[in-house]
């Protein structure tokens, strides 16, 4: 069974279905978050506060959330672990931000702009230990396996994805290595982890993971294409942050294989820091559209879009289901 990525008809694709039916469930997990985030340290709760409350649209734990209300499950494990899951990835935007020296995340000032980089690191350090202490409290070995896997593997991914750092000759294979760690497994395990609480077999718990993998993919990819047609009001940084850091996202890869000698010169000296001046990166839109890597990226999402629909497609009919295949629908969507 399949469903097809399309444009809604009457509006565009949103998040408000997914938002709507997990309401009462995310009331219990962000009050899990807020009581797990004190301390009688008061930097760590104003800290963590500062990016926890920073906007964000909580996808991670709301996918928990809707996967256990897809499989029907009536419980209330899966608030807390939701919480766990909103933790590894707040952890992790706090120590991402430290390494790639950000200064807006959501749209504000970032918390190692405020704080300082030590500060961003330690308070981080703290939230991986409090999402640890949510999964022991849980029970499940099999849930602090799923958890703790996605932990390293997110890990690896931001140490992989530093040591290709500003190397323009990044392939495109390597680099959807590094998103399905840095990005896609946290969105799997918060998936998969409902399968495991709701005590339903394993090919429930694998298509689930597949269906969050594959939007987690999508969603990164579609953040790669719209830093360079978006601004800050959509994406809660700068157009061009990701350019002007010498990232070598999907639409770099693309541009510079598909380029003559000089714009591949252009992007070798861009990515090495040498070419990040407005100018500059008015002349990279050009080359990205001129060789239609960004069209091509977010085709890509929408490939991979299309297979976490695909993944669901066996579970009943309903509103859970709806709501799931509305969310990849508009992360797919945010690009236009």
């Amino acid at each position: 069974m399949t469903a097809t990525i399309h444009r809604l008809a009457d509006r565009p694709p949103s998040l408000e279905p997914m938002i709507e039916l997990v309401a009462g469930d995310m009331n219990m997990v962000n009050a899990a978050i807020l009581d797990r985030m004190q301390s009688q340290i008061p930097l760590i709760p104003e800290l963590a506060g500062h990016l926890i409350a920073g906007g964000g649209k909580r996808m991670r734990p709301m996918l928990t959330l809707a996967s256990a209300r897809l499989l029907g499950y009536m419980g209330t494990r899966h608030h807390r672990l939701a919480a766990a899951v909103e933790f590894i990835h707040t952890a992790t935007l706090l120590h991402d931000d430290v390494v790639d020296g950000s200064d807006l995340r959501r749209g504000k000032r970032t918390a190692n702009l405020i704080w300082g980089n030590p500060a961003s690191v330690l308070v981080g350090d703290f939230l991986f230990s409090r999402s640890f202490e949510l999964m022991v409290e849980d029970g499940s070995l099999k849930v602090l396996k799923i958890l703790s896997n996605a932990s390293a593997v997110i890990a690896e991914g931001e140490v992989n994805q530093l040591t290709a750092a500003r190397r323009i000759d990044l392939g495109e294979d390597r680099y959807l290595e590094i998103i399905n760690a840095k990005t896609a497994a946290l969105f799997a395990a918060a998936c998969r982890i409902a399968a495991v609480v709701a005590e339903r077999p394993e090919e429930e718990e694998v298509a689930l993971d597949a269906y969050g993998r594959n939007l987690g993919i999508a969603f990164q990819l579609v953040d790669d294409a719209i830093d360079y047609v978006s601004d800050a009001g959509t994406m809660g940084k700068d157009a061009g942050d990701d350019f002007r850091e010498g990232k070598v996202t999907l639409p770099v890869i693309l541009a510079y294989a598909r380029g003559s000698a000089t714009d591949r010169t252009f992007w070798k000296d861009a990515v090495e820091g040498r070419r990040d001046g407005d100018e500059d990166f008015a002349h990279a839109i050009s080359l990205v559209r001129a060789t239609r890597a960004v069209d091509d990226t977010l085709a890509r999402a929408r490939h991979y879009g299309q297979r976490a629909i695909d993944a669901i497609g066996p579970f009943a009919s309903g509103k859970a289901k709806d709501a799931m295949v509305e969310a990849v629908e508009f992360a797919v969507a945010r690009a236009y």
